[in-house]
Formats: C-alpha cells, sequence, structure tokens
C-alpha cells in the first residue's frame, strides 16, 4: 500500500505503469472499519465470502480487482 496525495503524484511516480486499484484515505478508514470492528469480540466468527463482498460493495469498491474468489 501507497498513499499519495493526488490523482498527479500517482501519475508522477507511476511513470509510464498503469496504475493498480486506488481509493481515497477515508474509503480505506471507513474498509478497515468494517473488516476489522468486530474481531476483538469474544463471539466473534469469520465472515463469508459473501459477507465480505457486501462490505466491498457498500463501500463501492467494484470490478474485478475487488471481487473475491
Amino acid at each position: 500500500m501507497n498513499l499519495f496525495r493526488s490523482e498527479e503524484h500517482i501519475a508522477r511516480w507511476l511513470g509510464a505503469k498503469t496504475p493498480g486499484a486506488t481509493i481515497p484515505a477515508q474509503t480505506l478508514c471507513d474498509l478497515a472499519h468494517a473488516w476489522w470492528d468486530t474481531r476483538l469480540r469474544p463471539d466473534w466468527q469469520p465472515r463469508t465470502r459473501d459477507e465480505n463482498q457486501a462490505i466491498l460493495d457498500r463501500l463501492g469498491l467494484v470490478g474485478p480487482f475487488w471481487t473475491l474468489p
């Protein structure tokens, strides 16, 4: 993971390479909270693939990069 201040900064850093998935820092924060918020609960159970995919979809993280296997 790399953090950049703008799309222009990403383009300069990449040069001629094609960027992968990019998201704003706020979306990354929202994803972290949604993904990990229940981990320390004593009754924690792993989510299903569909439940994890629903988190990504709800945050607008859609497309081939964000589709779980």
